[in-house]
């Protein structure tokens, strides 16, 4: 049986259309979200988690204070920090360290500089993720739209840029399909990331900074290691074939930050 498009999809189809017929260009400014809500009659959840989509794709950025604008069919804006990879679970690894630096910090930062809205925003991300894990959809996403709201709280735009320029390689499920299979995409996967998440929110809602800090470096900790030991059973049986400079030492594991 088929499965019926989510109103996102039709959300991000008709804004990925009209990027690539010409009616918005690199540069326009998308529509406000309001105006979103009310051309797609959607909720602003939704709108969200399309923009999101369309941001990990590398078509659109958010810029604090301005709003969303399109960008140009340009090379893949993170090649220049992370050349594509022989071996797409040695880049995930090097992106998940790279993450790690920023969103362990961006965390903290939220716990102590997140408005009310800000703080509203990442409770919808939250339970948009626990929507599309129970409806069976893709989670990408709206795991993306979740560490997205966390880095705009911190009230830096550096944060969520940083995030929008690594992509759809932020949160890499879909980028690994073919290679991992239900490991990244099971139920028992995803409601553990879902758990995760909850303690981000948790602390991120009291205000404990290093909470927060904690839970986000343990649940990005958790994910290397996941992907550490894809990427070991990958080289197995392949026998270390495709291994590339930068992948020495990956044959074992990272150590644990403290």
């Amino acid at each position: 049986m088929t499965r019926r498009p989510k109103l996102a999809d039709k959300v991000i189809e008709a804004l990925r259309q009209r990027i690539d017929e010409g009616e918005l260009c690199p540069g326009d400014r998308l529509p406000t979200e309001p105006a979103l809500v009310e051309s797609f009659g959607v909720s602003r959840t939704v709108v969200r988690e399309a923009i999101a989509a369309l941001a990990a794709d590398g078509r659109v950025e958010a810029r604090q204070g301005s709003g969303v604008f399109v960008l140009a069919p340009a090379e893949d804006r993170l090649t220049i920090l992370v050349p594509e990879a022989h071996d797409r679970l040695t880049t995930v690894l090097n992106v998940l360290e790279l993450r790690t630096a920023i969103e362990v910090e961006a965390a903290a930062l939220a716990a102590r500089r997140r408005s009310g809205a800000q703080e509203a925003a990442i409770r919808e991300a939250f339970a948009a993720f626990e929507a599309t894990m129970r409806a069976g959809g893709g989670t990408a996403p709206a795991d993306f739209a979740f560490h997205l709201t966390i880095a705009a709280a911190t009230n830096n735009p550096l944060f969520p840029q940083s995030l929008e320029t690594l992509g759809h390689r932020t949160i890499p499920r879909d980028f690994l399909a073919a290679i991992a299979g239900d490991a990244i995409h099971g139920p028992v996967y995803l409601a553990r990331i879902h758990e995760e998440h909850g303690a981000i929110l948790a602390a991120i809602a009291a205000g404990d900074s290093e909470a927060a800090a904690t839970a986000m470096r343990m649940h990005l900790s958790r994910s290397r290691d996941r992907y550490q030991t894809l990427l070991q059973s990958h080289l197995a049986r392949s026998g270390g074939r495709g291994v590339q400079a930068g992948t020495q030492g990956r044959g074992q594991r990272f150590p644990r930050a403290n």
